[in-house]
């Protein structure tokens, strides 16, 4: 990703611009993929439940970050369901105004949202059971993405877990000019994963998604 890290500035700015012309619906979140947020979501709770409950090692369910949150699609439908407050990072504010009234009701259970890319964004100490990043590590630069893992480790509560949900390429880095994102093999996310200092403790691949798309993997770190 040499190329990316000489043009950081455009690479950014790039995908910001981007995601203000994208409308704020669901089917606007998933790139014109609307219909497979339900076995998204399926699966990512069937994840999520392996860890949480009470007991000594499992997750608790006080409060969880939704990263790249959009319009709180996820939020609303996996974790705001699990969790007792939810706070929400996105860099559209635009996003994040249609997620107050997406949200609805649910949504008084939102503690914060918050307009930053994670490239600058640094999660409060200790604040999160667990900490949600789906189809947003691509518009990291690799050294941004190890530092903001880190990040996340120190907002994490005892027991806490990062979840990384993404787009997997077969081979290398898969550059997408149209959003200014990137698309790393497996290889690449769980090296830059040890980089962070943390380990894997689940992964699993999503299933039933249409053939065309990458194949995305669902990866729990601590």
């Amino acid at each position: 990703m040499g190329d990316i890290a000489g043009n950081e500035g455009s690479f950014y700015s790039n995908a910001e611009g981007y995601w203000k012309e994208v409308p704020p619906t669901v089917d606007g979140m998933l790139g014109g993929y609307g219909s497979i947020s339900s076995i998204d979501i399926n699966g990512s709770k069937a994840f999520l439940k392996k860890f949480l409950g009470e007991g000594e090692g499992k997750t608790g369910t006080g409060c969880a970050l939704d990263c790249g949150a959009g319009i709180g699609r996820i939020t609303k439908r996996l974790l705001l369901p699990l969790f007792k407050t939810v706070d929400l990072v996105d860099v559209t504010q635009e996003f994040l105004d249609k997620a107050k009234t997406y949200l609805a009701e649910d949504g008084k259970r939102v503690g914060n949202y918050l307009c930053h890319g994670l490239q600058d964004f640094v999660p409060e100490s200790g604040r999160y059971d667990v900490i949600w990043i789906q189809w947003v590590i691509g518009h990291l630069t690799d050294n941004h993405l190890v530092e903001f893992l880190r990040r996340c480790q120190k907002a994490l509560r005892p027991n806490g877990l990062i979840v990384i949900k993404d787009n997997v390429s077969y081979e290398g880095v898969v550059p997408d000019e149209v959003d200014s994102s990137v698309c790393r093999d497996l290889d690449i996310v769980h090296s830059l994963v040890g980089r962070a200092g943390l380990r894997i403790v689940h992964e699993e691949q999503q299933m039933d998604f249409p053939k065309e798309i990458f194949q995305v993997h669902t990866l729990a770190l601590r």
